[in-house]
């Protein structure tokens, strides 16, 4: 059962797609740059973040906890922190929003500190437990009360001084990464994070553009050991957040798979752990090309340009998908779109805790005439060289890069295709239906 009333959309079929398309801040780096400014001292400014309801809980949370922090809209804040082991004790229930990667963090960051919190979220984000988060925190020293199963409303009571520890990553997840490196801040010692698998490293990146001492050493058996000196004093600085690349992904297939499209996607985050689809689509036969390539806010960034014409089968190969994992549903899209059978492995990822995204994916392009396999961590797409019937619903699982990636399909498919709940859209990509219907779309209530 729904926690809302849903919200339907369809997007119909178009013969091109043009333009220039200006993407929002990476959600990621944004949350990130708010909770790290919260922690410096001093004043930090930070142009084109993420807006949208998730930023909205993530700045009020920060706020409860003493921060200062000024929304000047579009994307723009000021904020006056608290410096390092600063966070004061709430008054009130700390309320995390929907979005389980800052929730994770800003738990990690609660844990280190010498106070009591109460913590809870919406309707979503109480579905997904926090167990992974609870483990490492409570051997740093921290004491928690759960639902069963780790879920919210959460309360949490610091330790008068965190223990330094090492904890070697039992699944890959960038969130328990941060939580515990964002612990790691005021802990005193050294704290360790052992990663078999990569996973994002914008917390680090941050953390070092802040001024944090890390290190970063491969271990003999290939796993990266990441070290945070605690206790540091984190400077304000002046940031600029690059477009998300998760959000460029759906409009660079949108534009690859309609012919004769020509879009360019502006300011696109490169940064190497998260770029596996461009590198995919390149593959696949799609016209991509990266002009204007620079830094900004520590990571590289392009403008992509995306010429539409027929796209080919392709087998991504399972050491790739770390790099793209959020990005998979949009690819099975363009896999559909395509001519022959594309093969995508290492997706477990995709049927964990917070939903089968794999099942969701599978089903709508069943939905909508698309013959797919699927497996405990693969997904078959047997393409249609542009003749994907559409006509179907596509369930998103209150998931927005389900709903996302089916909204694409809808624009290169031969009927219109329709999304059940287009509520996670509002709240983690808000303004994305007007940019791509302003390139030619043609996406509106059903």
């Amino acid at each position: 059962m729904r926690a809302h009333s849903a919200h339907q959309l369809k997007s119909s079929p178009v013969t091109r797609l043009e333009g220039r398309a200006r993407l929002p801040g990476d959600k990621a780096i944004s949350h990130r740059a708010l909770m790290l400014g919260a922690l410096a001292v001093g004043e930090t400014t930070i142009q084109g973040a993420r807006e949208g309801t998730d930023m909205v809980s993530t700045a009020t949370a920060l706020r409860q906890l003493g921060a200062t922090l000024d929304h000047r809209g579009g994307g723009e804040w000021r904020i006056h922190g608290v410096g390092v082991g600063g966070l004061r004790e709430p008054d009130d229930i700390v309320h995390l929003g929907d979005s389980g990667a800052p929730a994770r963090m800003l738990v990690g960051m609660l844990a280190s500190h010498d106070l009591t919190s109460f913590v809870t979220g919406g309707f979503n984000l109480r579905s997904r437990s926090m167990i992974r988060v609870i483990e490492p925190l409570s051997r740093m020293g921290a004491r928690f009360v759960s639902r069963d199963g780790g879920h919210l409303p959460l309360a949490i009571t610091g330790p008068r001084t965190a223990m330094p520890i090492e904890h070697r990553m039992s699944t890959r997840s960038s969130q328990v990464k941060s939580a515990i490196l964002m612990a790691a801040l005021n802990t005193p010692g050294e704290t360790t994070v052992i990663e078999p698998e990569a996973t994002p490293d914008h917390t680090e990146l941050l953390m070092e553009s802040f001024g944090a001492t890390l290190r970063r050493q491969r271990l003999d058996d290939g796993a990266l050991a990441i070290t945070v000196v605690g206790q540091p004093e984190l400077a304000g600085r002046a940031l600029v957040i690059p477009g998300d690349p998760s959000i460029a992904a759906f409009a660079v297939v949108a534009a690859a798979a309609v012919k004769g499209a020509d879009v360019t996607v502006m300011n696109v985050g490169l940064n190497p752990l998260r770029a596996g689809l461009f590198e995919t689509l390149r593959e696949m036969g799609a016209d991509l090309s990266f002009g204007n390539r620079r830094g900004m806010g520590g990571e590289p960034v392009a403008d992509i340009r995306v010429k539409g014409g027929e796209l080919r089968c392709v087998d991504v190969p399972t050491s790739r998908a770390p790099t793209m994992i959020d990005e998979y549903p949009v690819l099975a899209v363009a896999a559909a779109c395509a001519a022959g059978t594309s093969r995508m492995t290492g997706l477990a990822e995709l049927r964990g805790d917070e939903g089968d995204k794999l099942a969701l994916i599978a089903a709508g392009l069943s939905a909508n005439g698309v013959k797919c396999e699927l497996g405990a961590d693969f997904l078959h797409v047997h393409g249609m060289a542009g003749m994907v019937p559409g006509g179907g619903v596509a369930e998103t699982g209150s998931d927005h890069l389900v709903a996302l990636a089916f909204l694409v399909l809808g624009m290169a498919a031969r009927a219109p295709v329709a999304i059940d709940d287009a509520t996670p859209i509002d709240t983690s990509a808000p303004g994305f239906i007007t940019m791509m219907n302003v390139l030619g779309a043609r996406i509106g209530d059903v």
